[in-house]
């Protein structure tokens, strides 16, 4: 509830909204990129259900803070690791700042930074954590074709 004046009336119409279940949740979240073309995605609160639980795509999603320093020590390995896969159509590489924008599924846990996560398509609800490797391009690399739905063959592999 965000009143712009507080009575009673506004108070008893907004129990009577809730109770009808008409209010729709405050979701904490930066503007909506107007471009966001790069090799890796940026999730806000309101689009994390558009980007991050699409069943078309698997999504890789890192959670990060700006002030923390193994967040920046990652984001060049992760922008390597966007441009590795960019194009991979049912791959997404994203990130989005946990301190600026809610997480709005529980099922994404974010309690220290980075944190990242692999959501395949078909699990949204089942998200893989990313836990006990290096947070460089191979184990990355290496975690992402472990659990993707569908890649496509790389050149290397020919």
């Amino acid at each position: 509830m965000e009143p712009e004046e507080f009575d009673s009336d506004v108070l008893r119409e907004f129990v009577l909204a809730f109770k009808k279940g008409k209010l729709k949740p405050i979701v904490k979240s930066q503007p909506v990129p107007k471009n966001n073309k790069g090799p890796v995605k940026v999730v806000v609160g309101k689009t994390f259900d558009t980007i991050v639980m699409d069943p078309k795509n698997d999504v890789l999603i890192e959670f990060y803070a700006p002030w923390c320093g193994h967040c920046k020590k990652l984001e060049p390995v992760y922008n390597e690791l966007g441009k590795k896969y960019k194009n991979e159509k049912n791959l997404i590489i994203a990130k989005m700042d946990a301190t600026a924008n809610d997480v709005t599924n529980d099922h994404y846990k974010v309690e220290g930074f980075p944190t990242i996560y692999f959501a395949p398509k078909d699990k949204k609800n089942s998200p893989i954590k990313f836990e006990g490797g290096d947070r460089d391009l191979e184990h990355l690399s290496k975690f992402i074709e472990e659990h993707a739905t569908k890649l496509s063959r790389t050149k290397e592999e020919l």
